[in-house]
């Protein structure tokens, strides 16, 4: 069972499989391996944006003057 992170380290992680796959060290095997990695991290981070998105409210003057919660 995969371990759960947050938003912010899952992008870290991104970041840090970039740097890796970027700085042509890693043989064909371990660069596919990282980009993998990369993709699984970039799917979950759409989900957690997705997820946040579906969350969001707005705020809106209605004709009296009013704020009404709107779903976003």
């Amino acid at each position: 069972m995969e371990e759960k992170i947050n938003f912010e380290d899952t992008m870290k992680q991104l970041e840090e499989v970039v740097q890796n796959l970027e700085n042509g060290e890693l043989n064909l095997d371990e660069s596919i391996k990282e980009f993998e990695k990369g993709m699984k991290l970039s799917k979950n981070a759409s989900k957690y944006l997705e997820d946040a998105e579906k969350k969001i409210t707005i705020l809106v003057k209605d004709k009296d003057g009013g704020l009404e919660e709107k779903e976003f």
